[in-house]
């Protein structure tokens, strides 16, 4: 949006927001004009409205000012339409028509992974997987990234309900062995199924963050090994960590802000 679109009255109460959201705690009415280089008698006008509205809360205290519920309750409303599905559904169309393979959108419930969304590649071999579909996490591409996210102790929990069984020769079934290719995972900020679930099959997944930062969701795209190896794999960690980041960017996941923090 062009500057010469904007209301300016608006424009600064938005402002006085963005101020109190980087202070992380209260702040004066002649900190707050300082830090926009603004009259305090139009700060002090606009935070008057904000505060009535439930924006902006004053302690009875001090007189100082702080981001209000409002904004809490705004918050959560815009969380819960970010629905993953729904957000990454062109990104991983896109996928589909970039590499011509199969993608998968899932998640991490009760230690095993859900197929959330699945795209059909157009080539020859077409992978037995479907939504709704159930499947073990550590010797899946996208389970092994939803398991790196988690803390130590719930990784050691899954494992002692669910087991590492053997579906071929590729399949990790030591948890020493596994946690050093979580931890690879973690490093390198995606997962290769090496024919671990499947004789000739090869995927590649990479995380999706909400806008808490927290792995919410895993995105894969599914091949045969032939067709998923030297430059063509390296293209296809690339493309699938881009769509990774743009569906968490999509979901409000901001990275900056972490590293800030």
């Amino acid at each position: 949006m062009e500057k010469t679109s904007q209301i300016r009255s608006v424009a600064k109460a938005l402002k006085i927001i963005d101020v109190l959201a980087e202070a992380r705690g209260e702040l004066a009415l002649h900190e707050i004009a300082r830090k926009l280089g603004l009259a305090k008698s139009t700060v002090y006008g606009l935070l008057s409205t904000l505060r009535d509205f439930g924006y902006v809360e004053q302690s009875i205290f001090t007189g100082k000012y702080k981001l209000g519920l409002r904004l809490f309750e705004l918050g959560n409303i815009v969380a819960h339409g970010w629905d993953v599905r729904t957000v990454a559904a062109p990104y991983i169309q896109r996928l589909v028509d970039e590499l011509g393979e199969t993608v998968h959108l899932v998640v991490l419930d009760k230690g095993e992974v859900l197929y959330i969304d699945k795209r059909e590649s157009r080539e020859s071999l077409r992978i037995v997987s479907q939504v709704g579909m159930r499947l073990p996490a550590h010797c899946t591409g996208v389970g092994k990234v939803l398991l790196a996210s988690l803390p130590p102790s719930e990784v050691r929990r899954i494992i002692a309900t669910k087991g590492l069984p053997r579906f071929t020769r590729n399949t990790i079934t030591d948890p020493k062995a596994l946690e050093a290719e979580l931890a690879r995972v973690r490093a390198q900020g995606y997962a290769i199924d090496n024919e671990e679930i499947m004789d000739s099959l090869r995927c590649v997944a990479a995380p999706i963050r909400d806008h808490s930062g927290k792995v919410c969701a895993a995105v894969s795209v599914a091949g045969p090994v032939a067709r998923l190896e030297g430059e063509r794999l390296k293209l296809a960690i690339d493309l699938v960590t881009r769509t990774a980041a743009e569906i968490s960017a999509g979901l409000g996941y901001r990275a900056e802000q972490f590293v800030r923090a």
